[in-house]
């Protein structure tokens, strides 16, 4: 379902990003990657073939870059068959200590972002014959346990959700398919660039809800939920997809 597709993925040379590439050009798609930091894209696109990827670096907070940038992956490829929504960050923090710099930052990646693509992405659907948008939530936006200090990240992301629902809505007129991604965590290095006082802060806060966590995902595992609801037939969409980790294991420390 997925042979000579085009998709766009946003956050895509690192960590979920990535994978999901990897898995799209798996069964025979194409990508173009968006992120910030050319040097990461084009690591990755040497690491998916040139044949395979296409970047282009942008600030996705920024609507006009946005826009410019989904134009040139749909006119380098002569076509365009879907969005992933991926690119995101957190910063975390007690509510007391916020900085209110990193909450903007914050909203504006992960919810003001995922809409500018969304409203640039649509006109450029239209003419495919099985169009969808995938947007990327979390897991932390509908339960308590997935990580302490991160209640920014999580309320943009609950955010992401109830907008996509409205956004299926008003996208069925088209027939484009619009689904909600809820990954749980997974190891990339999604937190390396989090100060590390304030991370351990989070993890100590984090062990008081229990002495297990959840582990046993790797981000291939979210590459392969998105193709699953992007090889969905025309008429038929995921509406939402969970996928946690299900190994239990002693937090130890």
């Amino acid at each position: 379902m997925l042979k000579d597709k085009v998709y766009i993925v946003t956050g895509g040379s690192r960590g979920f990003g990535l994978a999901i590439a990897e898995s799209l050009i798996q069964r025979g798609a194409r990508v173009g990657l968006i992120g910030r930091n050319a040097e990461h894209l084009q690591r990755a696109v040497t690491t998916l073939g040139q044949n395979h990827a296409f970047a282009v670096t942008m600030d996705v907070t920024r609507c006009e870059d946005v826009s410019t940038g989904f134009a040139a992956i749909k006119e380098h490829y002569r076509r365009l068959d879907g969005l992933i929504n991926n690119a995101g960050l957190a910063r975390p923090a007690k509510i007391g200590e916020m900085r209110m710099d990193e909450v903007a930052l914050q909203l504006n990646t992960n919810i003001m972002a995922t809409m500018f693509a969304c409203q640039a992405v649509v006109p450029l659907l239209l003419d495919s014959d099985n169009p969808r948008i995938v947007n990327i939530s979390s897991a932390s936006a509908a339960h308590h346990d997935e990580m302490s200090h991160l209640s920014v990240y999580a309320a943009s992301k609950a955010a992401v959700e109830r907008y996509s629902r409205e956004l299926r809505r008003e996208l069925q007129e088209d027939g484009i398919g619009v689904t909600i991604l809820r990954p749980g965590g997974a190891i990339t290095d999604f937190a390396a660039d989090w100060d590390p006082e304030r991370l351990k802060s989070a993890l100590t806060s984090w062990k008081q809800l229990g002495s297990y966590m959840d582990t046993g995902m790797e981000p291939s595992h979210v590459g392969d939920a998105v193709a699953f609801c992007l090889g969905t037939p025309p008429g038929v969409s995921v509406d939402l997809l969970e996928i946690r980790p299900n190994k239990r294991v002693e937090i130890l420390g």
